[in-house]
């Protein structure tokens, strides 16, 4: 069984390990991409019994006319996946996949065999496509908003028909021809999961209706707040199309013996060491999102991009870390993926000192030998 359908209340796996990481940070600790960083930590969070490591997509790094630029150094998430598969036992693993970029008669044969090489495994992250310099890469326009989740569920549903129609089929739709469509061999689950971020109203109710894992980025720091925002999803996603989905988010773990060494950390590689020109280049590329919102609140959203893309702040001991996690299990999260600027180093702290916490209050089980 693919462990994102496991018993643990909350999930917990890596994120951005393809490339250097979640953390627009010239800090020297941190990391560069390359395999065999990407090799040892999902081995690490395969034996700490992790169920994912999520790997994300970009074909070219943020700022303008700088092709050498470190955000732009991303290994390719499905041959990534196929990689990370063969070298790993019981961990999920995703590739993500921007919809404009990739045929879906390609995608759906890279994901079956990735899955077929996992033993059952795999899991997709379909993204709709944002960023306009990449998809100009690929001649292919950047679609208006509301449009791009119409693009995306075509993409969808022929991807799964070829997962699972064994005779011909045709599709005739908006965006894609397919004559005679047909894929082998198909993947070893009868269902792959599919992960989703849909963060507007039009997204959100794309990811209720095909999405079985809801990727959210977490508005609130107290509860009520939290719950608010899961209920909501789980909501849609019952009452609209009579579906039980997960709710999942990312994280930034700073974990340190007090509070003050920790929150001293998050501002040494988040502000004193920003990557001030990748940071910049991603927030022109936001553009109207940006331009109405108040200073303070742009503020707080350049400095949690810059420490990992908007991920939930999980900075502190790991008592802190520990009760922030029952905190956001409590509010409805099912899984939450973690990043670092050290993952080596954070993966064996959180191993050692968050899990047993995290175990003893029922939110996971001890992990047994594969």
């Amino acid at each position: 069984m693919n462990p994102l359908l496991g018993d643990n209340a909350l999930k917990l796996g890596l994120f951005c390990t393809n490339g250097r990481g979640a953390s627009q940070t010239l800090v020297p600790e941190a990391h560069t991409a390359s395999w065999d960083f990407s090799l040892r930590t999902a081995r690490a969070a395969d034996a700490a019994g992790f169920e994912a490591v999520v790997p994300f997509a970009r074909w070219k790094g943020y700022p303008e006319n700088r092709p050498q630029h470190s955000s732009g150094a991303v290994m390719d998430p499905f041959t990534w996946a196929a990689g990370i598969a063969a070298a790993t036992e019981r961990i999920g693993v995703f590739a993500t996949s921007h919809a404009p970029t990739v045929h879906p008669i390609v995608a759906a044969k890279q994901a079956a065999t990735v899955d077929l090489i996992s033993g059952g495994r795999f899991a997709l992250n379909v993204v709709g496509g944002w960023n306009k310099p990449e998809l100009e890469m690929f001649g292919a326009p950047l679609r208006e908003h509301d449009e791009r989740y119409d693009h995306l569920q075509e993409w969808l549903e022929v991807i799964r028909r070829l997962w699972t129609e064994t005779e011909e089929f045709d599709f005739h739709g908006r965006f894609f021809d397919v004559l005679g469509g047909v894929s082998l061999p198909k993947p070893a689950q009868p269902r792959i999961p599919i992960m989703n971020a849909g963060g507007s109203p039009r997204g959100m109710r794309f990811a209720a209706e095909y999405a079985d894992l809801c990727f959210v980025i977490v508005q609130s720091e107290d509860e009520a707040g939290v719950r608010k925002q899961v209920a909501d999803y789980k909501r849609m996603a019952r009452e609209d199309f009579g579906r039980e989905v997960q709710v999942w988010t990312h994280t930034v773990v700073v974990q340190r013996d007090d509070q003050a060494a920790a929150e001293a950390y998050l501002r040494r590689f988040s502000v004193e060491y920003e990557d001030t020109e990748s940071v910049d280049a991603w927030m022109r590329l936001q553009g109207a999102n940006t331009q109405l919102m108040p200073p303070e609140i742009l503020a707080m959203m350049r400095q949690r991009f810059a420490a990992g893309a908007g991920g939930f702040p999980l900075v502190g001991t790991a008592e802190t870390i520990a009760e922030r996690l029952e905190m956001l299990s409590a509010a409805g999260i099912d899984g939450a993926l973690l990043t670092w600027v050290d993952y080596d180093a954070g993966i064996a702290d959180f191993v050692r000192d968050v899990l047993p916490r995290l175990e003893k209050a029922g939110l996971r089980a001890p992990v047994t030998a594969p």
